[in-house]
């Protein structure tokens, strides 16, 4: 399944509607990233409107390490020529819509990514700084280089192989199984009710979420949208 998509003149993210027979709730993903143009932020926060429930991703409270980690895509919208901006909650999420975080806390996402071997744990909070760097320096341009790839931003083909990849299993592995679960509740206390719930998470995690949904609920894609996230320039 194509989650985002890169060209020579852009990249988008696709909207994916997931239902199940017989039951009205609908399931809305949207795979989000954390640096994009303006519009791409407003296109979603238009259509969260619709929605009657938001299920969002965000590391509960503040560590070092998560703050090291978030440098690669804090850099980037602070030279105003990119034209670019960080994601966040109050630009996206209407007020009037229900919001709920099932994510992780930072001491628990830290403990993941320290069951890695020290190298590669040490290589994480140094690199991440340095890859800020250069899509700060290289703008838009740099979202369309294969060699370059900070979390949440990997191409569909990338991001079916963080399943076999021990750093994406630290990274991802219990967000992952928080978030199905979360969903699983919400299946069970208001499948009967036809209700738009919407899942704002990093394009990363939307390979677990459509096969999760899809394996343990019997919800399947019915649609999808797309919705371009920048334009490099």
């Amino acid at each position: 399944m194509q989650i985002i998509e890169v060209t020579g003149y852009a990249v988008r993210s696709a909207v994916i509607t997931m239902r199940r027979t017989g039951t009205p709730l609908e399931f809305v993903i949207f795979p989000m990233l954390h640096v994009a143009s303006p519009t791409f932020y407003s296109q979603v926060r238009i259509r969260l409107r619709e929605c009657d429930l938001i299920v969002v991703e965000g590391i509960r409270g503040k560590s070092v390490g998560v703050s090291a980690l978030t440098l690669a895509y804090r850099f980037t919208p602070r030279r105003r020529r990119n034209g670019l901006q960080e994601q966040r909650e109050e630009l996206l999420l209407p007020e009037a819509v229900p919001v709920v975080n099932p994510d992780v806390t930072a001491a628990e996402a830290i403990a993941d990514l320290k069951t890695l071997p020290r190298w590669t744990y040490l290589l994480l909070m140094v690199a991440a700084p340095v890859m800020g760097l250069v899509f700060a320096l290289r703008g838009p341009r740099a979202f369309l280089d294969e060699d370059l790839v900070v979390e949440d931003l990997p191409s569909t083909l990338r991001a079916e192989m963080m399943a076999d990849d021990p750093v994406g299993h630290a990274m991802i592995d219990r967000r992952d199984q928080r978030l199905l679960d979360a969903l699983g509740e919400i299946h069970a206390e208001r499948g009967d009710e036809p209700i738009r719930v919407a899942i704002v998470y990093g394009a990363g995690h939307v390979p677990a979420i459509v096969s999760g949904l899809r394996n343990r609920y019997g919800y399947r894609p019915r649609e999808a949208e797309w919705l371009t996230v920048l334009i490099p320039t």
